[in-house]
């Protein structure tokens, strides 16, 4: 089993600027940060620093520059705090938010079909994996 990734909210402002594109130096990521979040160079760097400590982003050195990469895929981690987020929320229960959701009638047309299909392929990789095992 994976290990699980924790992300602090701050920590996705800074992975988010490092999936969309990377490696950055801390100089290309400042003004990134400042604009988003209104962070200051000192906070971006101890964000960045803490980061690596966690091994959460990793860098190369080129000369006296560090260039800054995420160590994480985000798939990995969105599925991840996907899962906390359903346990916290719903008891782990894909029913109850669907249900809430359907009740608040946040669900567009387009979000039903979208849905809809999702089910149809998770339904079909379940009766795979059944097959795979007779």
């Amino acid at each position: 089993m994976k290990q699980e990734i924790r992300v602090t909210n701050s920590e996705w402002y800074v992975m988010n600027c490092l999936w969309e594109e990377s490696p950055r130096t801390l100089m290309q990521l400042v003004p990134i940060l400042n604009e988003r979040v209104g962070w200051s160079k000192s906070t971006s760097a101890t964000m960045v620093r803490r980061m690596s400590e966690k091994n959460l982003i990793g860098y190369e050195e080129r000369g006296k520059t560090k260039y800054f990469f995420p160590k994480v895929h985000k798939e990995d981690v969105v599925v991840q705090e996907t899962r906390d987020f359903l346990q916290r929320i719903y008891d782990g229960s894909v029913g109850m938010m669907m249900s809430a959701l359907v009740r608040q009638n946040d669900l567009s047309k387009e979000d039903i079909h979208e849905l809809q299909e999702i089910l149809k392929m998770a339904e079909q990789e379940s009766d795979k994996k059944k097959s795979r095992k007779r």
